[in-house]
């Protein structure tokens, strides 16, 4: 399992992302809106944050079932391309990556505190953890400013391919910096609050999934949810900090 892991870590160089976002001052935003017709409500405010990337490992493809199970249940891991693990809330995956780290001889990054939102990331530690959205953002669009890295439908799995069910790892082309199912498959959580004021302790989740409608499905298209949320097309994947 540790050469598997190791071998589908890709070094990432370092860069800039800006995370556009958007706010509706009157009242939330229904868990179904559509990322890219903000318009409809008629109070939304829009601002943008520019962040500095250092370089970061990303893993080559979403954490699957076995690796998963391996991890969190002691399972026998398979060295096979599978399935993405999905049904996974935004605590499971932080668990999962301070497991990881303990498997492999590296310090956890997180910390966990007396409440369940009480968590807290070492960002300069060597261990396991979730992409940062503007990480994950940087990464998807692999040193562009795409919204997409190539054709939809050679690079994701989305509600016009999928026959409605998530799809083996791996099945469909990687972007330049050699990742794969970072559009459609499965969402991928990350670590941030998606707006405090506005949502409280809700997650940031990206990517789309195979049930998505393809515009739906890119790099700037933002979800969000309670930390505790979990769903058939939801899962994640591992970074470390270099």
């Amino acid at each position: 399992m540790d050469t598997y892991i190791e071998d589908k870590m890709i070094l990432l160089p370092s860069g800039e992302e800006t995370i556009r976002k958007f706010r509706d001052t009157d009242k939330w935003i229904s868990s179904d809106y559509r990322m890219a017709m903000p318009g409809k409500k008629s109070n939304l405010s829009e601002y943008s944050e520019t962040q500095t990337v250092k370089q970061f490992y990303m893993m080559q493809i979403p954490v699957t079932t076995s690796l998963y199970n391996a991890i969190m249940y002691n399972q026998d891991f398979r060295e096979e391309k599978n399935k993405p693990a999905v049904n996974v809330s935004w605590y499971d995956a932080i668990k999962f990556c301070n497991l990881l780290s303990v498997r492999m001889g590296v310090s956890p990054c997180y910390q966990l505190g007396d409440s369940p939102d009480a968590v807290s990331c070492d960002w300069e530690g060597n261990g396991f953890r979730l992409a940062s959205e503007a990480e994950w953002q940087y990464a998807c669009r692999a040193g562009t400013k795409k919204y997409r890295y190539s054709e939809l439908d050679a690079i994701a799995w989305y509600e016009g391919n999928s026959e409605g069910r998530v799809h083996p790892v791996g099945k469909k082309s990687p972007n330049t910096w050699g990742l794969y199912d970072m559009i459609g498959n499965v969402w991928e959580w990350c670590w941030d609050l998606y707006d405090k004021e506005r949502y409280g302790s809700y997650r940031v989740f990206r990517g789309g999934s195979f049930s998505d409608e393809g515009r739906l499905c890119g790099a700037t298209c933002r979800r969000r949810s309670m930390p505790s949320f979990q769903i058939e097309d939801l899962g994640f994947r591992i970074v470390r900090t270099a």
